[in-house]
């Protein structure tokens, strides 16, 4: 069973930027730890922010949200966004794929 998580809200406006900054140290901490099997982005248009992230190996997020630099970009994120996301997670099984690097060993 694979985890899909789709995370969507928006920032404060004058806290946007800095939210941005937060997801991108998270991104260079797993371009250094390398975790194997997962597929992690973000997207951004103005102050409204998507978080998509897949695990192919496993039902879990632990890869991304038990890296320091998620549980910093976590820490104060409720003082940064209009209201709480709402994360859709899904645990289902991957039919197939492209462009997830992390899939192709699997398809």
């Amino acid at each position: 069973m694979q985890r899909v998580t789709l995370v969507r809200y928006a920032a404060k406006p004058e806290r946007a930027d800095e939210n941005e900054a937060l997801s991108r140290k998270v991104f260079a901490e797993l371009r250094r730890v390398r975790p194997h099997g997962v597929a992690y982005a973000l997207f951004r248009s103005g102050d409204e922010f998507v978080h998509l992230f897949v695990n192919f190996e496993d039902d879990s997020s632990d890869a991304v949200t038990e890296l320091p630099s998620f549980k910093a970009f976590s820490a104060a994120s409720g003082e940064r966004m209009v209201e709480p996301p709402q994360p859709l997670r899904i645990a289902t099984d991957l039919v197939e794929s492209y462009g997830f690097e992390g899939a192709e060993a699997r398809v």
